[in-house]
């Protein structure tokens, strides 16, 4: 006795695959934005969170100057806690971005900038001396893959962004992008 065969016949897994497609084919781009979106917001929020961590090393451990790098806000005082947590503290470095964006925390170029204090005599021992600003910047590893724009700040605590290229350091008198 023979039985009837059962199974898909090639047009019907063929439509199935077309459907698939279909649906992946306008999923991914929705998607994609989406994850742009994520690390943008991550962005603006590291940059915050280097604002918050030069204020609180500023007023307890840099005599009131600020810290010029991320290893620096990353190294803890005696008996204290880090000032920036350890994923932005190597955010700055080739191949260690944060959600698609290198961090990077350094000296402002204004002429007007000048120590505050010698390294030697800041709470944790920091790398350079403290400075009378700071510049920070987030770029996107991959500009329109892992973010459109880029954001930067300075001891003002503003942040700005720009859709088409770095913020410049320093952040021009005028530059008009910026977050509130």
């Amino acid at each position: 006795m023979v039985g009837k065969e059962r199974g898909f016949t090639l047009i019907e897994l063929m439509l199935v695959m077309l459907i698939i497609g279909i649906l992946a084919g306008i999923a991914i781009p929705g998607l994609m934005k989406a994850r742009e979106a994520g690390n943008e917001t991550s962005a603006i929020g590291s940059i915050r969170a280097v604002t918050t961590a030069q204020t609180a090393y500023a007023s307890s451990c840099g005599r009131g100057g600020f810290a010029q790098s991320n290893a620096d806000l990353g190294k803890a005082p005696p008996g204290g806690a880090v000032f920036l947590p350890p994923d932005l503290q190597q955010a700055d470095q080739p191949g260690r971005p944060k959600s698609g964006y290198q961090v990077v925390v350094s000296d402002n170029a204004a002429v007007t900038n000048r120590d505050v204090a010698p390294a030697a005599n800041t709470c944790n021992g920091s790398a350079a001396n403290t400075r009378l600003d700071y510049f920070t910047a987030a770029d996107p590893v991959s500009r329109g893959n892992t973010g459109e724009r880029s954001f930067g700040s300075d001891r003002r605590g503003t942040v700005y962004f720009s859709g088409t290229t770095t913020i410049p350091n320093p952040i021009p008198a005028g530059f008009s992008d910026w977050i509130q």
